[in-house]
């Protein structure tokens, strides 16, 4: 029988900072004393970690305990949370949005930049020049780093529409994007000389959502996107899925009763996309009688948006329940065959549409799905504050960020 092994001291102290470095991080500044009783360590280790991560500049006396406390013990010890910083970016069709955090994930910038001409098929959209959108994003994001005095940027997250290539990390070419998008990720490389994530913007959606929304402490859920498409984060015990080909949640191509035909490989006119997209929600509210703004593909959501809210406030009267009922119907045959295949036991309601219809259109959906499977399947709305896509992005910059930095000498 192999004798079990046990950690060396080197292995066992680089545990116990990084254990110390999260604790610092997610509670915020600890006495020495809270983080011995947190950590189980003796006062003499958590003595000498301390001095470690100081040493390392990852730790740092930021005040004391409370006023009648004075000396060693009472000293609050706080992660260095300007030790380095991290930024994620958001791209659309007709803008790019990004923001940038410190080491504990505290907002430093936000911003959005208009991006007229992208996807129109105009001369920017073709060049790689200064009017480049990819160029004028990096610029724009170096701009405010420069303008925030941050200098220690380690990694930048960028959600994208589309399938990304989970073997190369790149964004697999399509039709219906921008071509600058695929750019975006080599112009922050070379501009501001860091690493760069590429991932599904549906994906960080549901990564906030699973750290910082409506399915935190959920090993299984899926987050449904209604907005200006549709799609869907899937997230199975506890890890995000993204299939042998990065197309795991691309329910927009789903066949479904309703269209007037089927999709095909490169056009979801026909699935899904056909009956939940912000274009099919606003047709869907015109046919109830309600005022939707034409849409327009330059919007993104907005007119659908404004007008699910409106009902879902109940500004609309028996109309607007109508219109609910009608939409929530056909958001139940897209949850009950993510619910067919997965059985999640939750599915999230998020993007433009399914924020806006709040838990009033949630759990419409819910008494649908619960007569259109036998899977007991609960729905909820997302709750993350702002923009999911960048949140998302912040977290899974963050988490590499930590996992070379908090794992110190």
């Amino acid at each position: 029988m192999t004798p079990a092994r046990t950690a060396s001291p080197r292995t066992a102290r680089a545990i116990n900072d990084r254990i110390a470095l999260e604790l610092l991080a997610d509670r915020g500044p600890l006495t020495a004393g809270r983080l011995k009783e947190l950590t189980g360590l003796s006062r003499p280790s958590v003595a000498d970690l301390l001095q470690r991560l100081a040493d390392d500049g990852l730790v740092r006396v930021v005040g004391e305990a409370g006023e009648a406390r004075r000396g060693p013990n009472a000293r609050l010890y706080g992660l260095a949370a300007d030790r380095a910083h991290v930024a994620a970016v958001d791209v659309r069709t007709g803008s790019v949005s990004f923001a940038v955090a410190d080491l504990a994930g505290s907002p430093v910038d936000r911003a959005v930049l208009p991006v007229e001409e992208a996807g129109n098929g105009g001369a920017r959209d073709a060049g790689t020049g200064a009017g480049d959108p990819a160029e004028r994003t990096a610029a724009a994001l170096e701009e405010a780093l420069r303008g925030n005095g941050v200098t220690g940027l380690h990694t930048v997250a960028v959600g994208v529409p589309g399938l990304i290539d989970p073997a190369a990390g790149t964004l697999g070419r399509s039709a219906a994007l921008p071509a600058w998008h695929a750019r975006v990720p080599a112009a922050l490389r070379e501009r501001l000389g860091v690493p760069v994530l590429l991932e599904n913007e549906v994906n960080l959606a549901g990564i906030a959502e699973h750290r910082l929304g409506a399915a935190r402490g959920r090993d299984t859920f899926v987050l449904l996107w209604l907005g200006h498409g549709v799609g869907a984060a899937v997230v199975l015990d506890g890890a995000l899925r993204r299939g042998a080909s990065g197309g795991t949640g691309e329910i927009g191509f789903l066949p479904v009763p309703g269209t007037a035909g089927l999709p095909t490989a490169t056009d979801c006119d026909g699935g899904f996309h056909s009956v939940a997209g912000a274009e099919a929600v606003c047709a869907l509210a015109r046919e109830h009688g309600l005022t939707a703004t034409p849409y327009d593909p330059a919007d993104g959501a907005r007119a659908a948006e404004a007008v699910v809210r409106s009902a879902a406030a109940g500004e609309a009267g028996g109309a607007g329940e109508a219109f609910l009922e009608a939409l929530a119907g056909r958001i139940a045959v897209g949850a009950a065959a993510v619910a067919s295949v997965l059985d999640p036991g939750c599915v999230v309601l998020g993007g433009e549409v399914g924020r806006a219809g709040g838990q009033a259109l949630a759990d419409r959906v819910a008494q649908r799905l619960a007569g259109l499977s036998p899977l007991a399947t609960e729905v909820l709305c997302g709750t993350v504050e702002g923009s999911p896509v960048l949140g998302g992005g912040l977290v899974t910059a963050l988490d590499a960020a930590r996992r070379e930095l908090f794992n110190p000498r």
